[in-house]
């Protein structure tokens, strides 16, 4: 039978979800699943591994049965994930010990701050490109050898840490391949970028045994054939890779200097730098873009904890508003936000200000501030936020960028790109196929099995459906941009005792 299709799995913080696609990397078809979040304390996040694959397995029967394909038509599947989240499981059972350790988490700030004591940050540094946060996986996993006692069982290999990538893999590809990517396994905190293995050191430092840890392997390669129980015929399972390089691949940013921005439950910017390995001066993370026959492209990377989120929290926890779609129009129907300015530090902020400590800040408010200021001041700082991510990407790269291609859910909203490239004062794109994380998979699962010839014939089929251009005056510009900046200062250190 024809091979006629690609399909990406795209595991995200809320949701997981299934695209079809055809090899020109148009959407035939898509079928998503929200699952539910857990906070045992404040500032903890988790998720039930059971909802994450239950979620994933649905999602994708859904989206082959709208697409109305026989599954035999299916050429490959690329898996992109969430990342930084953190599972431990048993390696005979495959179940869980524990809930998923969502990246949003702070629980592991005080063993970030023993990391940084023993003088450790430099070494984290230069070895992973990664600054000692609570953000990333290793610390994480750190906590639940620790929580659980598991440490012995770990080291005689009774069991499995991964990212969700691992876990999926694990569950859904015959043979249970304990496998991750480059992309993933580089924001463990466990992994040397310079030498592209686990790293001796970091893992002495965190006291994580050998054992529990997948193989590491090209971004774009057939790991093993999709279990047949799932859509009754095997498949090859092509590509695990993290969610924003996937999304830098999808957007065709294949050449060193190009930049992307995607929008979704945070925000993150990646530049890629092609083959060298730049560490940021401004605040900003060295990472791998992707590792293709070995050969490592790295990026830069700014991340913003609370992007959209901050608009589910006006949905679901303010009622401020009834749906994501309705902000545009509240934002709208006030001039500007009054004065008034959000800082959604809600787990700490992060690049370029790294502030574990931060807190959700609104401020500028008057007897007059309506809903619809403290509306428009949400999306606002959506934009700032990523401002802040491209002020230190330009410092890094000594230039400027000559665009910004943007991909995710909020850049629907015609309010927020507009307002994106005011305070950038620059001309943002948007691309025809807004799917491009879960397409940036797709790509590079068809890239494995010889769909492509090569990384730069995937991006043939770009194209932009929309680039918004800056209106905004020079010193309104800045103005605003003054009022953000302290608004950010009143957030800092809010919940350290010692502040």
């Amino acid at each position: 039978m024809n091979k006629r299709y690609l399909v990406a799995l795209d595991q995200g913080t809320t949701s997981s979800r299934a695209v079809v696609f055809t090899p020109e990397g148009r959407p035939v078809s898509s079928a998503a699943l929200e699952f539910k979040q857990h906070y045992p304390q404040l500032g903890w996040v988790e998720h039930d591994p059971d909802d994450i694959l239950s979620t994933q397995v649905e999602s994708l029967r859904a989206a082959v049965r709208k697409a109305g394909i026989d599954a035999r038509e299916i050429a490959a599947i690329g898996i992109t994930n969430q990342r930084e989240t953190t599972l431990l499981w048993d390696r005979a059972t495959g179940r869980p010990l524990h809930r998923a350790i969502v990246w949003q988490c702070r629980r592991t700030a005080q063993y970030v701050e023993r990391l940084k004591q023993a003088g450790h940050a430099d070494t984290i540094r230069q070895k992973t490109g990664l600054v000692p946060d609570a953000y990333f996986s290793g610390t994480k996993l750190q906590w639940l050898l620790d929580h659980l006692d598991a440490r012995e069982r770990a080291q005689r290999g009774e069991l499995c840490f991964g990212t969700v990538d691992s876990y999926l893999a694990w569950h859904l590809v015959a043979g249970h391949p304990h496998v991750t990517d480059a992309t993933n396994a580089g924001r463990t905190m466990l992994f040397n970028l310079n030498t592209q293995q686990w790293d001796n050191d970091l893992l002495a430092m965190m006291d994580i045994p050998r054992p529990l840890l997948p193989q590491v392997v090209d971004t774009a390669r057939i790991i093993g054939m999709l279990e047949d129980d799932v859509l009754g015929t095997p498949i090859p399972v092509a590509s695990l890779v993290g969610d924003q390089h996937a999304a830098l691949f999808g957007q065709g940013c294949l050449e060193a200097g190009m930049v992307k921005n995607t929008y979704g439950t945070g925000c993150f910017m990646l530049m890629n730098t092609g083959s060298e390995l730049r560490h940021s001066e401004a605040g900003l993370l060295s990472t791998m873009a992707w590792r293709l026959d070995g050969k490592p492209t790295y990026a830069l990377e700014g991340s913003v904890f609370v992007g959209g989120a901050a608009i589910q929290w006006l949905r679901d926890e303010l009622h401020l508003i009834d749906s994501a779609a309705q902000s545009e129009q509240m934002a709208r129907s006030v001039p500007t936000s009054g004065d008034c300015y959000l800082v959604p530090a809600f787990t700490g902020l992060g690049a370029p200000h790294w502030d574990m400590y931060a807190r959700g800040t609104l401020v500028g408010m008057t007897r007059g501030t309506s809903r619809a200021h403290i509306v428009r001041a949400a999306l606002e700082s959506i934009a700032y936020q990523s401002g802040d991510l491209l002020a230190a990407m330009a410092q890094d790269a000594r230039q400027r960028p000559a665009q910004l291609r943007v991909d995710g859910g909020a850049t629907a909203n015609d309010f927020l790109m507009q307002f994106q490239a005011d305070v950038m004062d620059l001309p943002i794109l948007r691309p025809a196929v807004l799917e491009t994380t879960a397409l940036g998979a797709a790509l590079l699962a068809g890239l494995a099995v010889g769909v492509y010839q090569n990384a730069a014939e995937t991006a043939h089929g770009w194209q932009a459906e929309r680039a918004f251009t800056p209106r905004m005056q020079a010193e309104d510009r800045a103005q605003a941009l003054k009022g953000w900046k302290r608004a950010v200062d009143a957030a800092r250190y809010w919940a350290r005792q010692d502040a």
